[in-house]
């Protein structure tokens, strides 16, 4: 068993996150440097957007870049709830006290960072801040690339077995010493993809985010001065895990809390995979408040590509990232882990995996642990959402021929969005693909990939009925124009779809059909590769909902009416779930009372149907 509560560059939790008796940074000046320090951050972003090669990240926006003290803390970071300590990797083989101004250092490789990243097609580059001869920061820039060798294009597959399939690993690596690049090294990477230039684009990028988050921090040193701003980083860390401890204590009344939830398969006929986590909250001897993370439970790893190394720091990030909600006064940081006194993992399980099982569809693992952290909250009597499904991912690669008559390869990834659950207080989000992920406009698939759009829009009923609706999945039909293609698909949640809470039911499931509605039909494995197509093909995708919050008959009957004209909700279901009875563009008034006259009864969560608790 694994007993984690602090990785190499984070401060342990009881730490006094270099407070000082008297802070050299006013309340005034903090919130100037926290400012600065973001719109340094939103600068990073926007360039590696704007400059970017590979649509993944040019257009699905798949990067993020965050800011670290002297210690490598996460001071500022992104809306993305799965990192963990992005700096041990490179610690320990790069000692902190070594390193120059002007170096830069890279890695990908998941099971020596502890999951900090945790797929091998994730890029990280962090470079070390200084003043004068002072370390005083870090930044760093990670973005997905799109292809880095391995099994099949695109370095995902649900086929893989073991990660060397998964393409190049990078232990951390000194890309960059004292301004002089290491172009060898730089050369093996771009050697190992099927696209090179794609590869060599998309590092440009990322190398250039982190060369202006150099120049931002500095130029912010240089206006605050080094002590006032290791006070602001400091006071940014421990306002937020004091914030995340307060809420954490509010939440979770003194015992221990369990949930369970589920990911349908590995794509290699196993499955399902339960995800367990306990929560505890007590107190020490001297009356002091302590939070134990437990997912010992967890089943074991997967032979498939499923498993997910979770960081230690990742649940505390995502509650936090829950308790921050949107609030612009605070910052997501190490604060949220560091507000868990102790986290347990076991190793040679599905979210602590041995050394060399394959991650690379942990997409799938990674939301539903991010679901069960809401069921934690919720079953502690908290008011977190119902639970999301998955974001969808397509892979298709092939050959085509260009208008010269020439035979060319192409790789589409697609990441398609999916429902997220319902809240307390409103429905859930429609359509998303995760946080501030974009899906492909239509013009722009059609523009660069032998593919046509026949159908965008909304899955009808696949939200989970509610007082608040779950949101509701997309359906994408592509038409094939490639002359040949093979097929990679990702859907969960099918055989275990999203909960639904407090009588909410739960999200309607995805699913990948070829040629719907002909005698060509086949309807695809969720989690499967090798599926041929060819031109005049159609793939369609459809994706799954949200799960709902609520007793569906407590919906306000105009809120159905709503959804009914605006396609979310068929009149059929409007009936059946909801009690409203819609006739033409109109409720029947008479027809609704007398079905809402009775009341069906509902227990706590719901799949498939009305439980006392998820197991």
């Amino acid at each position: 068993m694994l007993r984690l509560n602090e990785a190499p560059g984070e401060a342990p939790a009881n730490a006094s996150l270099s407070a000082k008796d008297k802070a050299s940074c006013d309340p005034v000046t903090l919130e100037v440097i926290r400012g600065a320090i973001r719109a340094a951050q939103a600068e990073m972003e926007a360039l590696i957007e704007r400059t970017a090669i590979s649509a993944f990240i040019r257009e699905k926006k798949d990067f993020y870049t965050s800011l670290f003290d002297a210690d490598g803390v996460m001071a500022v970071g992104s809306n993305m709830p799965v990192f963990g300590d992005m700096a041990g990797s490179i610690f320990k083989r790069f000692p902190p006290d070594t390193m120059k101004a002007g170096d830069l250092y890279w890695y990908n490789d998941c099971y020596e960072s502890t999951g900090a990243v945790s797929h091998s097609n994730d890029q990280v580059l962090i470079a070390p801040v200084f003043d004068k001869e002072r370390r005083c920061a870090f930044v760093m820039s990670w973005a997905h690339f799109a292809d880095i060798g391995g099994l099949r294009p695109g370095s995902i597959s649900p086929d893989t077995t073991d990660i060397f399939q998964e393409g190049i690993i990078i232990p951390a690596t000194k890309l960059i010493e004292e301004g002089r690049t290491n172009e060898a090294v730089l050369e093996i990477f771009h050697r190992n993809s099927r696209y090179p230039d794609q590869s060599r684009g998309d590092m440009r990028a990322l190398m250039a985010s982190v060369e202006l988050g150099v120049k931002r921090v500095a130029d912010i040193l240089a206006r605050f001065d080094a002590e006032t701003v290791e006070d602001a980083l400091a006071q940014l860390l421990a306002r937020t895990r004091r914030l995340v401890r307060e809420k954490l204590a509010e939440t979770f009344p003194i015992g221990t809390h369990r949930f369970t939830d589920a990911i349908d398969s590995d794509g290699h006929g196993n499955g399902p995979f339960r995800i367990r986590f306990a929560l505890t909250h007590e107190r020490d001897a001297e009356g002091e408040d302590r939070f134990i993370f437990d997912a010992t439970e967890t089943d074991d790893q997967s032979p498939g590509p499923v498993n997910f190394i979770m960081n230690p720091g990742v649940p505390g990030m995502a509650l936090g990232l829950y308790y921050l909600g949107g609030d612009a006064r605070q910052v997501c940081n190490a604060g949220g882990p560091l507000a868990l006194d102790e986290v347990r993992l076991r190793q040679g399980s599905l979210l602590a995996p041995n050394f060399p099982a394959p991650l690379g569809m942990r997409g799938l693992t990674m939301m539903r642990v991010l679901a069960a952290l809401m069921g934690l909250v919720n079953v502690a009597g908290g008011k977190g959402p119902a639970a999301h499904s998955a974001y969808v991912i397509m892979l298709m690669r092939g050959t085509f021929t260009d208008e010269a008559g020439e035979k060319k390869g192409f790789l589409l990834s697609d990441g398609v969005g999916v429902g997220y659950g319902a809240r307390p207080t409103a429905d859930g989000i429609d359509a998303v693909y995760f946080v501030a992920q974009e899906n492909y406009p239509v013009e722009f698939l059609e523009l660069g990939y032998p593919v046509r759009l026949r159908a965008y829009g909304i899955v009808k009923d696949s939200g989970g009925a509610g007082k608040f609706r779950g949101g509701c999945g997309i359906i994408r039909e592509y038409e094939i124009l490639a002359d040949q293609a093979v097929l990679a698909v990702r859907i969960d949640s099918v055989k275990n779809p999203p909960w639904g809470i407090a009588g909410g039911m739960c999200g309607g499931a995805g699913r990948a059909v070829i040629n719907p509605g002909t005698p060509e039909q086949r309807v695809l494995a969720p989690l499967s590769d090798g599926n041929l197509l060819k031109r005049g093909d159609i793939l369609r995708l459809e994706t799954g909902g949200g799960g709902g919050h609520g007793h569906p008959y407590d919906r306000r009957a105009e809120a159905v009416l709503d959804d009914v004209l605006g396609g979310f909700v068929s009149v059929e279901a409007a009936a059946k779930h909801y009690g409203v009875v819609i006739a033409g563009e109109a409720i029947d008034e008479t027809a609704t009372a007398a079905r809402r006259a009775r009341h069906p009864a509902v227990r706590a969560f719901h799949r498939h149907e009305y439980v006392d608790a998820l197991v």
